[in-house]
């Protein structure tokens, strides 16, 4: 099955935009730094997962989905995005987020109940059996529940991310690198998948927000090739054709630290362009450093790929300022 051939539900803004930063490439002096706005997908404020869900909800919808289950830490771009999506084509979505409650309601789990999702808390157990409880439950009810897969990274939706790369060689192939923040690894799947489609030849180079190197760099081949597979692509990849980099983990995930809150400010006081303190801001921070020590030619032309994320700065502002 092709591409094309996916069903598909139209939810995101696309293309986004593909803007360079020039203040922040000459304070750095080169290389020359582009952005690709996948904050501005649109759907309750955006991010990468909006592209996935477009093919993921229209999979829950062919198989009678009334009801959309998924999983994530508490504030959760993809379970936002998410129940958005649910709230947008008028069916129900439960989140089941790990860990507690807050003590105050602020950043994404604010817009999670203003969609109107039901919140489920693991209270630091697996999510997996509170997710099969809720499936369950609702299927008892008469419902008919889908289950999303933890940052939707599953073939179906890792197929937005090989679009986002044709979509990409439309408005420009002339990168030589492509820098993102990689955690559950469908993004960056993805775009090896479209890369290796349209025969881009520059580097993809997923920073690694909470995962040693070896053990995302299988996830991410692994996802690739799955991908590939129900693409009928006919190829393969391995952990050779993957590359991470996890220097930049700091004291964990959503562990805000230096690096991320001095990538948070430099993007926002040199282009107005605002990232996140756990994905964007850590992978932006490993951009910055990394150029900062001269491991990127400064001829070259680095794409920044902003996943969005935002809404979870109002949760960590007593970290930021």
């Amino acid at each position: 099955m092709s591409l094309a051939d996916l069903p598909r539900i139209k939810l995101a803004y696309l293309p986004t935009p593909l803007e360079s930063l020039p203040r922040l490439s000459a304070e750095l002096g080169g290389p020359e730094i582009w952005i690709k706005r996948d904050d501005q997908t649109g759907l309750a404020f955006g991010g990468n997962k909006t592209r996935k869900l477009e093919y993921l909800v229209a999979e829950a919808q062919e198989h009678g989905a009334d009801l959309l289950i998924t999983t994530g830490a508490p504030q959760s771009n993809h379970c936002r995005q998410t129940a958005a999506a649910a709230a947008r084509l008028g069916m129900e979505c439960h989140l089941a987020l790990m860990g507690d409650p807050p003590p105050a309601v602020t950043g994404n789990i604010l817009l999670d109940q203003l969609v109107g999702a039901e919140i489920h808390w693991t209270h630091g157990a697996d999510p997996g059996p509170l997710l099969d409880a809720t499936f369950e439950r609702a299927r008892q009810d008469g419902r008919h529940p889908y289950q999303i897969p933890y940052g939707g990274s599953s073939p179906t939706g890792i197929a937005g991310y090989v679009g986002a790369m044709h979509e990409l060689s439309q408005q420009s192939q002339s990168f030589d690198v492509i820098v993102l923040a990689s955690s559950s690894g469908g993004t960056q799947a993805g775009l090896m998948v479209g890369a290796r489609q349209i025969g881009f030849e520059g580097r993809i180079m997923g920073i690694s927000v909470d995962r040693p190197a070896e053990e995302l760099g299988a996830t991410v081949a692994d996802l690739a090739t799955q991908t590939a597979d129900r693409l009928s692509l006919g190829t393969t990849f391995g952990a050779d054709d993957v590359e991470i980099d996890d220097r930049f983990l700091g004291g964990g995930y959503a562990v805000v630290g230096d690096l991320e809150r001095q990538a948070i400010r430099r993007f926002a006081r040199l282009e107005g362009i605002l990232l996140d303190p756990v994905y964007t801001g850590r992978a932006a921070g490993g951009l910055l450093r990394s150029i900062e020590d001269g491991e990127f030619d400064r001829n070259a032309r680095i794409l920044f790929w902003h996943t969005g994320g935002t809404p979870a700065l109002f949760a960590f502002a007593d970290q930021l300022v």
